[in-house]
């Protein structure tokens, strides 16, 4: 059995995480803003607190909770923040915030987890094709397509600089979900791909997809380009 972090687990993509992975009988350390979703599925195996990427005393927390625990096998970079608003009215401190959970946020608890980790060990962070170099933009989503592209870089840098010692760095860029976040960002817009359905993907990519694959970005998308 594995021993997993997820963030971003008070709903979507990484709620439904958590549900798969404990069902399995992996033990998992759900961190989220919200704790009060996860709290009311009491799972045995699963610890979880309020957890806020930009606060420092947070990632405190999250260390004594790992003295616990022999390793961590996976961590899954899963919370996001998405603005959708015309670049010329998006303030300095808007675009801050965005990079502050998608970029800084996601470095500095991938730095926390780290020591926990080892050569079998796999880091994967959750992308968007929005990202992607090449891939279609969309106006709007500066802050957020722009802080995707740069964890894509982010995991590259990683896997070559631990590639002797692991763990192992995969980042996925996805296209649409069905997500709350994605509701409030694009209301009446539907994905073509459920959170359950993603998760589902994810899980098991996070468990086996460091066999195959080290700092590569792999995009999970059903639509071109």
């Amino acid at each position: 059995m594995a021993n997993v972090v997820i963030t971003g687990t008070s709903r979507g993509i990484g709620f439904q995480l958590v549900k798969l992975f404990a069902a399995d009988g992996h033990k998992v350390l759900a961190l989220s803003r919200n704790e009060e979703p996860i709290v009311s599925l009491q799972l045995p195996n699963v610890t979880t607190f309020a957890f806020d990427l930009g606060k420092p005393e947070d990632y405190l927390r999250v260390n004594e909770t790992l003295q616990d625990w022999n390793k961590v096998d996976v961590l899954i970079n899963n919370a996001g923040r998405l603005l959708n608003k015309p670049f010329m009215e998006t303030t300095s401190e808007e675009f801050e915030a965005v990079y502050r959970v998608n970029v800084f946020g996601v470095s500095e608890l991938t730095k926390t987890v780290l020591p926990k980790m080892d050569k079998e060990s796999h880091v994967v962070t959750i992308s968007s094709m929005g990202g992607v170099q090449g891939s279609m933009k969309f106006p709007g989503l500066s802050a957020y397509s722009s802080s995707k592209g740069a964890v894509i870089t982010l995991t590259e840098l990683w896997a070559e600089e631990f590639k002797e010692t692991g763990p192992s760095f995969n980042v996925l860029a996805i296209g649409a979900v069905q997500t709350e976040m994605l509701e409030e960002a694009f209301p009446g817009y539907q994905a073509p791909v459920s959170a359950p359905e993603m998760a589902s993907y994810i899980k098991d990519f996070a468990l086996n997809g460091h066999k195959f694959y080290n700092g590569k970005l792999l995009q999970v998308s059903n639509s071109t380009p």
